[in-house]
C-alpha cells in the first residue's frame, strides 16, 4: 500500500504464481520482503558509451537510486537506446535518427508497464530522449519526471570560443577551401569539454527545456551544466520526488494538459527554440491522447509572442547565460501574462505557485538582457514560422535568426536532387549559382525512409559563400543548430507521399515569402497535372529490418510522426496538412 492508502499495482497477490516467481527473482537479487511492498520506481537510463552526451549518465542513476530509497521507493535502472545525432546520423544518411525516438518509448512500455512498476525517473540528454521519454510518461500515464542531464561545457581554440556548433558549421567551410582541414580538427579537438548535450539552443536543450514548461521537470532544472552541483540537486529532488508522486498519484496526463501544450508552445516561440520541437510536442500530445494542433499553434502564437531570448546559435548569449538568467523559470515568469498559470506540474503545485516559490538568487530573472521582459523583446515577430503554399499545402517551417541577414522573401529557380549527397556533390563541382533554390526530396519520414538530416547542405553552402544566396526546400529535417539563410524543411505532404516537391523540375520558379507565410511553386496547374501522371510509383525501400518497419507504420511529420496501425496521411490529402 501507498502511505495515502491507495494500493500499489506492482505489488501483486500474494501466493499468485506471478508474484511467486517475482519473489524468487528479487530476492536472487538481495531485495528484502519489506523493499518488495514499497512504490517501485523505473530509473530509466538512455545511456551509451558512443557519445559524449550520455557518458555522465551511469554515475547519475546510483544518485537517482540512493534519493529514491530515502524516501521510502525501491528503485529499478531500466536501459533504453541511447541515439546521437552527430554519432547515429553517420549511416543512411541519418536516416535511423528520428526513427531512433520512436524505439524508446517502446523500450520503456516493454519493461515499465511489463513489470507493472508505480513510478518513472527518466534521465534525458540528447535530442531524441526527452521527447521519447515524455511520450512514454504519457502513454503509460503513470507518475513520472524527466530529468535534463544537462549541457557540455564548451571551449577554446587559437584564442575564441569553440562549441559542436562551429565544428559542424566549419565543415561546409573546409568542402569549400576556405579552411583547412588542421585547423576543422584543432576546433574539433577542443570543441567539448566534458559530458552533455550541445551547448547551444539546439533540439536538446530546447527539449529540456520544453520538459519544463510542460510541468514534467522540476521548476528550475533546465537548463543545466552537466556534472554541476545543480544538475545534481535536480537529480537528489527528483528521486525523492517521484516517490511522492506515486503516493498522491499525480499523473502527466493530468500535467500535459491542452493548456500545458500552449504554455510549452508559448516558451518555445519566446526562446526561439529548435523547430523539431514541434513535431515532438506533437508526437508527445498524441500519446498523452490530448486533443492539441501542435503546428497550429505554432502558427497561431507566433505574432503574439515577442522573442526573448536570443541564445546560440539565434543571438550572441550562451546557454550558460540563460542558466544563469534563470533558466526556463526565468522565461516562465517573464511570459506569465502569456500564460495559463493553473496548470499542474510534477512539483505538485500549480505553475503559478512554482513559479512564486524561492529561488537560489532569491531572483525568479538574474539577468533581463538575457531572458528579457515582454515590453523589451529582441524581436516582436517570430523565428519559428510555418508556412504554406502550393508547394508546401500541408505546411513547412522555416527557422530565422533573431536578426534577419537577408530579406524574408527569397525568388529563384529550383536544381532538384534525391539526396544529400547528390546536392553536396553539385555544390562541389560548382553547380549552384546564386539565385538557386536547391529542391532536395525523398528525405521525409516515408521517402528517406526515416527523415533524413538536411544540414549538411544548409552548412555546406553557408561555407561556400552562399549562404544568404541559395535557398533550400525539402521534404527532410535540419538539426536544431541550423539557423542559417532561407531553409524550409519539412514539406508536407512529403514527395514519397506524392506531394507537389516530387513535381518539380529544374529551373522552375519557386518564391518564399516568410512574412506571408508562403512557399509557392510558380508552374501551371497543367504542366503540373501532366508530370504528375509520368510520375511513377516510388520505389518501395526496405523490406526488412527497423527503416522498414517504420515506412509502413509512421505517420506524417505534421502528425508528429508517429507509429500506428493505420498510419493516416498517405497521400496529399488532409490527414498530413499542417493547419
Amino acid at each position: 500500500m501507498t502511505q495515502a492508502g491507495r494500493p500499489l499495482r506492482s505489488n501483486l497477490q500474494e501466493g499468485s504464481s506471478r508474484w511467486a516467481v517475482r519473489r524468487a527473482q528479487w530476492r536472487a537479487l538481495g531485495i528484502s520482503d519489506e523493499d518488495m511492498t514499497k512504490p517501485k520506481i523505473a530509473v530509466v537510463n538512455s545511456s551509451s558509451k558512443l557519445a559524449i552526451c550520455f557518458s555522465h549518465l551511469d554515475g547519475i542513476v546510483p544518485v537517482v537510486e540512493e534519493a529514491i530509497r530515502a524516501a521510502g521507493g525501491l528503485p529499478f535502472e531500466v536501459r533504453t537506446a541511447a541515439p546521437s545525432d552527430f554519432i547515429t546520423s553517420a549511416g543512411r544518411d541519418g536516416r535511423y535518427i528520428l526513427p531512433s525516438r520512436d524505439l524508446i518509448p517502446n523500450d520503456i512500455e516493454v519493461a515499465v508497464e511489463g513489470a507493472q512498476l508505480d513510478g518513472m525517473v527518466t534521465l534525458a540528454s540528447c535530442d531524441k530522449t526527452a521527447p521519447a521519454h515524455l511520450m512514454a510518461a504519457a502513454r503509460l500515464d503513470i507518475p513520472s519526471i524527466v530529468v535534463g542531464c544537462g549541457y557540455q561545457p564548451s571551449g577554446e581554440y587559437r584564442g575564441e570560443h569553440v562549441d559542436i556548433e562551429e565544428v559542424f558549421l566549419a565543415a561546409g567551410s573546409v568542402a569549400a577551401g576556405r579552411m583547412s582541414l588542421e585547423h576543422l580538427c584543432g576546433m574539433a579537438d577542443n570543441a567539448i569539454r566534458g559530458p552533455g548535450v550541445c551547448a547551444g539552443l539546439g533540439t536538446a536543450n530546447t527539449m529540456h527545456m520544453a520538459c519544463e514548461a510542460l510541468g514534467m521537470s522540476l521548476t528550475g532544472t533546465t537548463p543545466v551544466l552537466a556534472n554541476s552541483p545543480a544538475m545534481w540537486d535536480g537529480a537528489r529532488r527528483a528521486g525523492a520526488r517521484i516517490v511522492e508522486l506515486v503516493t498522491a498519484g499525480l499523473r502527466p496526463r493530468q500535467v500535459m494538459t491542452p493548456a500545458a501544450f500552449r504554455n510549452a508552445v508559448t516558451v518555445m516561440l519566446a526562446i526561439s527554440g529548435s523547430v523539431n520541437s514541434i513535431k515532438h510536442l506533437q508526437a508527445v500530445a498524441h500519446e498523452a491522447a490530448v486533443d492539441v494542433d501542435v503546428p497550429g499553434l505554432f502558427a497561431e502564437l507566433a505574432d503574439r509572442v515577442p522573442l526573448l531570448c536570443a541564445v546560440r546559435p539565434n543571438g550572441p548569449h550562451f546557454i550558460e547565460d540563460l542558466e544563469a538568467a534563470g533558466g526556463t523559470r526565468a522565461v516562465l515568469a517573464q511570459l506569465a501574462d502569456l500564460l495559463d498559470l493553473d496548470v499542474r506540474t510534477v512539483d505538485g503545485g500549480t505553475l503559478r505557485e512554482a513559479l512564486a516559490g524561492s529561488t537560489p538568487t532569491g531572483s525568479t530573472v538574474a539577468d533581463e538582457e538575457v531572458v528579457r521582459p515582454l515590453d523589451r523583446p529582441f524581436a516582436a515577430g517570430p523565428s519559428i514560422v510555418v508556412v504554406h503554399g502550393s508547394l508546401a499545402p500541408g505546411g513547412a517551417v522555416v527557422k530565422r535568426p533573431v536578426i534577419d541577414r537577408g530579406s524574408r522573401r527569397f525568388e529563384g529557380t529550383a536544381l532538384c536532387f534525391s539526396s544529400r549527397d547528390e546536392a553536396l556533390e553539385a555544390l562541389g563541382r560548382g553547380k549552384v549559382r546564386p539565385g538557386t533554390v536547391l529542391v532536395v526530396r525523398g528525405l521525409g519520414v516515408v521517402g528517406g525512409p526515416g527523415m533524413a538530416l538536411g544540414s549538411a547542405v544548409v552548412f555546406a553552402l553557408e561555407g561556400a559563400g552562399l549562404g544568404d544566396t541559395v535557398a533550400v526546400v525539402t521534404d527532410g529535417q535540419m538539426s536544431g543548430l541550423v539557423n542559417v539563410g532561407t531553409v524550409v524543411g519539412e514539406v508536407t505532404p512529403e514527395a514519397a507521399l506524392g506531394g507537389p516537391l516530387a513535381l518539380v523540375e529544374d529551373g522552375d520558379r519557386i518564391v518564399i515569402d516568410v512574412d506571408r507565410r508562403t512557399v509557392d511553386l510558380e508552374v501551371p496547374d497543367d504542366v503540373l497535372a501532366a508530370r504528375r501522371q509520368r510520375l511513377g510509383t516510388p520505389e518501395p525501400g526496405p523490406d526488412h529490418g527497423w527503416l522498414s518497419a517504420y515506412r509502413r507504420l509512421v505517420t506524417p511529420v505534421a502528425a508528429g510522426a508517429v507509429l500506428t496501425a493505420a498510419a493516416p496521411g498517405r497521400g496529399p490529402g488532409p490527414e498530413g496538412r499542417r493547419p
